[in-house]
């Protein structure tokens, strides 16, 4: 099996808490990998900023209006430079076109902020997702990650993790209770990943 380090890229569009945990890591030699590339399509994006910090590449692209079009090209040439093998969305808001989901597939791994295949899909991202639990009265919620396919938060699940929802939770402690376990099964997937120890079967990701 193939046990180079493996190359990463992170595209993120907000803070980049889960990105700090990935960064952490690398760092610390729980991941057998590097990051060699965070990506984000918001200037303002902090997770540009985490990046620099640990002297990461990083790269802004704008995607919005005109430059929509020529997004996807300029996305897809950056990670052909850096040999990427393995792309982690990490709070990352802006669709991945279907020829990049092809070109990685079961190489993409993104991070949800619920149990999926609840509260999942298009519309539930960020503190929505909370709320939207919170509304509905379920007492448990959680993370999840999985590999990107062509549906929104479909594609097969890798790892999930729960919390309890207490009864006087807000959306806001709801959200910090699950952003912790959001990094620590990020971290591990990524790990599992860079360890080559995940097989898609189907639906299903066996560990190896």
């Amino acid at each position: 099996m193939d046990k180079r380090r493996k190359h990463i890229a992170v595209l993120v569009s907000g803070g980049g808490t889960n990105l700090q945990a990935i960064i952490d890591a690398v760092e610390c030699g729980k991941i057998n990998g590097d990051i060699k590339l965070v990506v984000s399509n918001r200037k303002a994006a902090y997770g540009l900023e985490r990046a620099k910090n640990h002297n990461i590449k990083s790269l802004y692209i704008r995607g919005d209006g005109e430059y929509s079009k020529s997004y996807d090209k300029k996305l897809e040439e950056a990670l052909d430079k850096e040999e990427i093998d393995l792309i982690v969305l990490a709070g990352y808001l802006k669709m991945i076109s279907d020829s990049l989901i092809k070109k990685y597939e079961n190489r993409i791994i993104n991070i949800h902020p619920s149990l999926i295949p609840s509260f999942c899909g298009e519309g539930f991202y960020g503190i929505r997702v909370h709320e939207k639990v919170i509304e509905y009265g379920v007492k448990v919620s959680g993370a999840t990650t999985h590999f990107v396919n062509e549906v929104p938060d479909g594609g097969p699940i890798i790892a999930q993790k729960t919390v309890i929802v207490d009864d006087s939770d807000t959306k806001e402690d709801l959200q910090k209770k699950v952003l912790e376990v959001e990094h620590k099964i990020l971290v591990e997937s990524v790990r599992d990943f860079c360890d080559d120890k995940l097989e898609v079967v189907g639906r299903k990701v066996i560990k190896r």
